[in-house]
Parts: C-alpha cells; structure tokens; sequence
C-alpha cells in the first residue's frame, strides 16, 4: 500500500509533482485519468457529430447537395467508428476510472501506470480514424462494420482504419484487466461480490466481455489486412473465401459490442433512480444475475443481424427466438428499475430526467429490436431505415442519455461544484425532444423502405427527411449547451453541499446495508 501512495507522491517529501501538460502525460491517478477519458469522449462526441450533422444536411433533400457519394459513404463510416469507439466506449472507462476505486474503497485501480497508457493508446488512433478519410483515394466508404469484400478493394485509408481498430482494441483490453482486478482483489474489508455497487458488478461483466470480444474484430481486421496486402484470400470469393464468413466473424463481436455500450449505462442508471426514488435499488441479486444473462446470451444471437445471407430456416429460426430470449433478463432489469421508483419520494433533478428519458427511449428501442428479431419481418426490413432508428434509441437514448444523467449526478463529487440545475433541465428536455425529431420519423422512412447508407433518395421520403435533418440539427445545438454547463460549472459553480442529492449519498447507500434489505414498499426506508 505505501508503495502505491509513494508513487502518487503522498508520502515522499521529495516526490517530484510535474506540473502543466506533463500532469496529464504521466498521471497515475484514477481520478485525472478517468477526467481524460470524458474529455477525451466528448472531443470525439463533437468530431462524429459534425460528420452526422454533414450527412443530415446531405439528406435534407433529394439531389446531391454539399458532399459527393464517395465523400458521403466515408462519413457514415467514420461517424459509426469514432461514436461508438471514440465517444461512447472511453466515456464508461471514464466512469469507471472515477468511480469504481471510490465505490469499493480502494486506493486506486491495480495498475496504474497501465491505466494511464491505455488512455495515450486513444489519441493516436483517433487521429489515425480522421485521417483516414484525407489521404490519397478518399476516406473508406465500407461502413462502421468494414464488410468485406468492400474492405478489400477500399484505398489506403482501409489499412489506417485497420490499424487504429488495432490500437483501440489494445485499450480495452488493457483497460478490462485493469478493472476485473481492481474489483476483485483492492474490495474493502468486508465487501463481498454481493454487496458491491451494481455500477461496479456491469464493469466486472463488460470488462469479461471486451476481453473475449475485442480479439475477435482484430482477427477480422487482420484477416482483411492480409487479405489486402499478401495474398490471402480469406473474404475474397475469387480465391475461394467466403465475404459471408467476415460478416460471421465480425457480428461476433458486432454483437456482443452493443451490450459493451448498454451494461455500463444500466449501472449509471442503477445508481440514478434509487437516489432519486430516496429508496433502495429494488431486486439487487436479479439485476446482477440478469446482467450476467443478458452478457452470455449476447455471444449466441450475433447472426440475427445476418438473415438475409441464405442462412438455413433452421439457423434463421434459433437466432430468432435467442434473440427473443434476450428480451426477458432486459425486461426484469426495467421491471426492477421501476419498481424502484413506484411510490419513492422522487425529485426530477436532471439526472433524474436523463434517467427516465433512458428508461422510456431504451426500453421502445428494444421493442423494436423485438420486432427486427423476427425473420420475416427483417427481411423486408434489413438494411433500411427502420434499422438506423432502432439501433440510434438503443445507443443514443440507452448511452448517451446515460452517460449525460451519470455527469450531471456525479459532477457536484468530483468537482465540489454544482451545475446550473435550470440549465441542465433544458438540456434535457431540447435532447430528448430533438432525439424523438430525428429518429422516430426515420421507423416510418424505413417501413416505407427507404434503403439506409444512400446520400439521394426519392421524393416520396423527401418529407421525413426535412423532419429528421432538423432534429439532427436541433440536438447536435443543443450539445453546446452542455458544453456550457460543464465549463462554467467547473469554472464558478456555487460549492457543492456535502451531500447534494437531499437523502441520498452521491455514490451508493452506504448507510443502508448492501445488497438492500427486503423492502415490502410499504414503509420507507429510513434515511438518517
């Protein structure tokens, strides 16, 4: 343990402090990492925005408007890569650096100074993802999936992709490691697996995850690079692979990827709602269990994403009803989240908002994954609109939403300042409202079968793009509000209380016992 102290200078007088840029170069401390990743995250939140922001204002009306096709394929699949691997991953790592020591009693994650290099491995492949569509040939127009066999006919730009999904693999991998073995052995005295934080338990279940996944898409990507460049023919039809056996190999992971997205945010909203019901989180042991569920079934239902490839009925009938599967351990999950809330002494503090905007988005975006498990009805609907909008209610609503009501809450903590709570409730309700603008309009283009991925379209979809791309427009405006609110909160908030949210601690009950005793809702709990 002194070791440790030692090496964040609390007990050596003559520890050197580095000062300036060189803080945040060489910093062990969870703290200023987990501070890197959110900034880091919300850079590349700004950067996939603009590209999202180009591509709405392309499809604002039929005809080429302001970008090329070639221009316009490579933003849909810039926009994919960075938000789901430069804004919406590092931003849960963020959390987890912050929170998961503070939650447990530890001093610090288990590997520091690994901790610190798996946040520097993040630039340089950032950097990699935007250049990519500036060197010679044009940005890579395959999508954030990298099909093949587009893969291997894409230009140079395809090799720079290649090697930052590399990078950025090495990140989480580290990452993951670092947190299994934080959770696991730096516990407080005392503090069983059961009686954790649940923010802490969907780090422990998404940290497996990335470690089994994360292998899987670099040997994708390899196998294309190889493919690319020295004679293989693994995806190439022509030399005797099979493009379909990359779609295998990456939904494999592709699937997987999207519950590495959504655990972490059920843990944020785990800890929201029972702080903002003043009541314990309702069904502890079957949220973890559930959790856990939710996790294994993932690796079983990649290829319902793949209906449309000629799959036997057979297969087409176990991925559809794995895929229904997954539908009971999410509903217990929601099931709990608002038996927590019913009859709780609620307040509707922005984090709170951000919460029941999740709960209310999330839980419509799996309806309709529900409906796109269904084998006939995807395949009239593969590939459309429908598609983009499902997918966006499950990310955006399910991460981000988290991800917002998770800053708003811990802010006060982490920086003995409180944000302007009027502020705040109207970045919600313009996100929220502008959300449902852009992305409930595009179900109906897709039942219409507007194809997804095509910078022009008919005139028959010209309406609810005009409505979508004002939406787009209104929510990507009402990011600088945040913005906003983060710096001047940092900058001249008023001083945080000691305990912000009136009866309930800022970070877990510690003043109950934990997992929560049985509560009856009849009676309850008692605060102080």
């Amino acid at each position: 343990m002194s070791a440790v102290l030692d090496t964040h200078g609390q007990h050596d007088e003559h520890a050197h402090h580095p000062s300036g840029i060189m803080r945040w170069v060489t910093t062990t401390n969870h703290k200023d990492i987990g501070t890197m990743y959110l900034w880091f995250s919300f850079t590349m939140f700004i950067v996939g925005g603009i590209m999202a922001l180009v591509i709405r204002t392309e499809l604002f009306a039929p005809g080429m408007q302001i970008v090329d096709p070639d221009r316009f394929n490579a933003m849909t699949t810039y926009h994919g890569l960075i938000m789901v691997f430069g804004a919406i991953m590092p931003a849960f790592v963020g959390f987890a650096n912050w929170l998961i020591p503070m939650q447990i009693g530890a001093p610090d994650m288990a590997f520091p100074r690994m901790n610190n290099l798996s946040f520097w491995l993040l630039p340089p492949a950032a950097l990699l993802l935007i250049a990519a569509q500036f060197v010679p040939g044009g940005g890579a127009g395959v999508g954030w999936t990298m099909y093949a066999p587009l893969t291997v006919q894409a230009p140079m730009s395809m090799d720079l992709t290649i090697f930052a999904v590399h990078i950025l693999g090495m990140s989480s991998i580290m990452g993951s490691i670092n947190i299994i073995t934080t959770i696991f052995n730096m516990r407080a005295p005392g503090m069983g697996m059961m009686r954790i934080p649940l923010f802490c338990w969907t780090w422990v279940i998404t940290a497996f995850l990335l470690i089994a996944v994360m292998p899987v898409l670099a040997g994708a990507v390899t196998m294309t690079l190889t493919d690319r460049h020295f004679g293989t023919a693994f995806f190439n039809a022509a030399g005797g692979g099979d493009p379909v056996l990359y779609q295998h190999i990456f939904w494999f992971f592709g699937h997987p990827e999207v519950y590495i997205i959504a655990i972490p945010a059920f843990g944020v909203i785990s800890q929201i709602i029972p702080a903002f019901s003043r009541k314990p989180l309702f069904g502890y042991t079957s949220m973890v269990y559930a959790t856990a569920s939710i996790a294994v079934l993932s690796f079983l239902v990649w290829a319902h994403h793949m209906y449309t490839v000629g799959m036997p009925v057979e297969a087409q009938l176990y991925f559809m009803y794995a895929t229904v599967l997954i539908a009971v351990p999410t509903g217990v999950k929601v099931f709990n989240w608002v038996a927590t809330i019913w009859r709780g002494s609620l307040t509707f503090e922005t984090p709170m908002l951000f919460a029941l905007g999740f709960l209310f988005l999330f839980t419509m975006g799996g309806f309709t994954g529900l409906v796109l498990s269904i084998v006939p009805i995807d395949v009239q609907l593969h590939d459309t609109y429908y598609v983009v909008a499902h997918f966006h209610y499950v990310m955006v609503a399910g991460a981000l939403f988290s991800a917002f009501g998770g800053i708003y809450f811990w802010l006060p903590k982490w920086t003995g300042r409180m944000y302007n709570e009027t502020l705040g409730k109207w970045h919600f309700w313009l996100s929220f409202i502008f959300f449902n603008v852009t992305f409930f309009v595009q179900h109906f283009l897709g039942l219409a079968g507007m194809p997804r991925r095509i910078p022009d379209y008919s005139l028959q979809f010209a309406e609810f793009n005009v409505i979508s791309s004002i939406g787009a427009w209104g929510f990507g405006l009402a990011q600088i509000l945040f913005l906003y609110i983060v710096v001047s909160t940092i900058r001249s908030g008023k001083p945080a209380e000691q305990r912000q949210w009136e009866g309930a601690d800022s970070l877990e009950w510690t003043h109950l016992p934990s997992p929560p005793p049985y509560h009856s809702f009849e009676t309850p709990p008692v605060l102080r």
